[in-house]
């Protein structure tokens, strides 16, 4: 909840770095949330569509956090020294979506790169399979 909040805290930042953590806790909570108020909706009967595909919570939900996803996954691909404008690739269907999660996947280049310092501790030294615990 503590790397949501973060997400949060810098709702409409596009510069900067994210940890692998920040961004996944961020998507997590994001999902979990959906599934909720996707129950919500249904239980209240708040649906709409031919097979009541989408809820007023949800939609809501969605709208919500439409700017703030956007920032963490633009961070998120800076810290794999990537530009943002890789968000991009979410319109390109089913392709697209997939390279982001490799991309957001991958381990942020160590130290300081062209979009701003590590976001890691500094005095946090890991391996590669520390890192890739997280």
């Amino acid at each position: 909840m503590t790397w949501f909040i973060t997400a949060l805290k810098k709702y409409a930042v596009f510069r900067g770095r994210s940890r692998r953590k920040e961004y996944w806790y961020f998507v997590l909570f994001a999902v979990l949330t959906s599934g909720v108020l996707r129950l919500i909706d249904t239980a209240l009967d708040l649906t709409w569509g031919d097979r009541s595909t989408f809820g007023v919570l949800q939609a809501l939900w969605w709208l919500a956090v439409l700017i703030p996803s956007i920032a963490v996954l633009v961070r998120r691909l800076h810290d794999t020294n990537r530009t943002g404008w890789w968000w991009l690739l979410n319109l390109v269907p089913v392709i697209g979506p997939i390279v982001l999660i490799v991309f957001a996947a991958q381990p942020g280049t160590p130290g300081p790169n062209p979009y701003g310092q590590d976001p890691k501790p500094s005095g946090a030294l890991m391996t590669d399979t520390e890192d890739r615990n997280l």
